[in-house]
């Protein structure tokens, strides 16, 4: 196991994030906010301590294996979680390890989970720092790496394939570091224009600035309290939907659409898919809001699908609390938080073609009761499916449901609500953020004791590697040679 690539490469990562933290320094700077010496102190240690693992631990053996890869990745996502952190810690804006640490690995694995309880008494750096961790952890600290690793020597496939899941970790371009290249440029040009277009409609440069980052990364922190429903601005909310939907879209659509156009979209069935389940989910929680709740058609569409799509896509804002919401919405809202966008996008939770896959084999297994001598493939976008994807699909479903169904029981032990408990494992495992109960989206996650703050870290954590990065490094089979 080659321990000091590992160390190597997070020295990368943590030289790369002490270059980001140039940003809020200026930003401080520009708004004269206070918080100028926090981020010139994280720099440096953040410098420190990433130029000794880079300088020390560089090795001339840069062949990386497929196990180095897991390593490797759980390692560089750790460590960015923990310098994401510090400028939390330094400031006092979160006083203790629990919560700083909560905090930034919220924004590094985009999940939006929030411990703050006053968001707009931040400053604008801080707040400006919330944002960019999670457009930075969007597309992936390593899939940033990956572009500029090969050019140090070490490989970067199994780097992608540890981070990326099983079905979306195939090459689209022949060499990995021009796949990497294009990812990139897809995310800014998304992020670009999500910018753009807000600016239009009316929004002013600094919320642009903040909810593009977030929106872009379908992280979801926003620099108010009220999220988006602080702006009130119908337009707003559409632009948003549309950056939501893209971001959570497969890159390589992206990249198809660029080379073949629309067509792209709808011949591929996960896109289709996951096109239906928010249209019939927004349809079923507008007529329960236009009954229940609202008394307006009109109203009632205009939040549901704005939350259908924000918690589809696993981004976490909101316009409205909908923890108020009739039962029948919070069970669709709640069911939501575990489906998730398209394999190969920013977004969390089991995704798109999980499901897919797992309904075709449903019906694959039904069939064969009915003709149990017929041979009858599973096939997606007219390819037939290898087993081993199936198998590969099926375990990691299951292995979801396992971690959500222990860290339920762990979190209603420590002391929260059945509800709470359920809703919050779901929505730190799937990335999503805000869940119901206590933690909410006109609450956060402060009122929650201190160890199930870390059980939910965790949570997060396993959610944005897809569990199996994470948990392999406790298999002792894995450190053996």
């Amino acid at each position: 196991m080659k321990l000091r690539v590992a160390l190597y490469v997070s020295g990368l990562i943590s030289l790369m994030l002490a270059l980001a933290m140039t940003l809020p320094l200026i930003v401080s700077l520009f708004f004269k906010d206070g918080d100028t010496k926090t981020f010139a102190v994280s720099i440096i240690v953040t410098l420190a301590i990433g130029g000794f693992l880079f300088i020390f631990f560089k090795s001339n053996d840069t062949e990386v294996g497929h196990r180095d890869g897991f390593l490797i990745v759980a390692l560089a996502w750790i460590t960015a979680c923990v310098f994401s952190s510090l400028p939390y810690l330094i400031s006092g804006a979160l006083p203790t390890i629990a919560d700083a640490f909560f905090e930034g690995t919220s924004g590094i694995t985009t999940t939006g989970a929030s411990i703050l309880t006053d968001i707009e008494s931040l400053s604008h750096a801080m707040l400006f720092w919330r944002s960019f961790t999670q457009w930075l952890g969007g597309m992936g600290i390593v899939i940033v790496g990956v572009a500029i690793l090969p050019l140090l020597g070490v490989g970067g496939m199994q780097l992608y394939k540890a981070e990326a899941s099983t079905i979306s970790g195939d090459k689209f371009v022949p060499r990995i570091s021009e796949m990497a290249r294009i990812l990139l440029v897809i995310y800014l040009v998304l992020s670009l224009s999500m910018a753009v277009l807000l600016l239009l409609s009316g929004m002013g440069l600094y919320d642009t600035l903040i909810h593009t980052l977030s929106g872009a990364s379908t992280g979801g922190f926003s620099n108010y309290n009220g999220s988006i429903g602080s702006f009130g601005n119908v337009w707003i909310e559409a632009i948003i939907i549309v950056f939501m939907v893209l971001g959570a879209t497969n890159f390589a659509l992206h990249y198809g659409v660029y080379r073949e156009g629309f067509k792209v979209f709808f011949r591929n069935e996960e896109f289709k898919f996951y096109i239906l389940i928010m249209v019939v989910s927004t349809a079923a929680v507008t007529i329960n809001l236009a009954v229940s709740h609202y008394g307006s058609i009109g109203a009632a569409f205009r939040h549901a699908v704005f939350q259908v799509v924000s918690i589809a896509t696993t981004t976490g804002y909101s316009t409205v609390d909908y923890g108020l919401w009739p039962s029948f919405s919070q069970v669709v809202i709640l069911s939501l938080i575990f489906v998730g966008g398209s394999a190969g996008s920013t977004t969390g939770a089991i995704k798109c073609v999980r499901l897919l896959l797992m309904l075709k084999l449903l019906k694959k297994e039904v069939s064969t009761l009915i003709h149990p001598h017929a041979i009858i493939p599973v096939k997606m976008n007219g390819r037939v499916i290898d087993s081993d994807i199936l198998r590969s699909v099926t375990t990691f479903a299951f292995l979801f449901f396992i971690v959500f169904v222990v860290s339920s029981f762990v979190l209603s032990a420590l002391g929260l609500d059945t509800f709470t408990a359920i809703s919050s494992a779901a929505a730190t495992l799937g990335n999503v953020g805000p869940a119901l109960g206590v933690t909410g989206p006109a609450s956060n996650y402060s009122m929650v004791p201190e160890a199930a703050k870390w059980v939910l870290t965790v949570n997060m954590l396993l959610g944005r590697l897809e569990i199996y990065t994470l948990l392999i490094l406790f298999v002792p089979a894995f450190w053996r040679a």
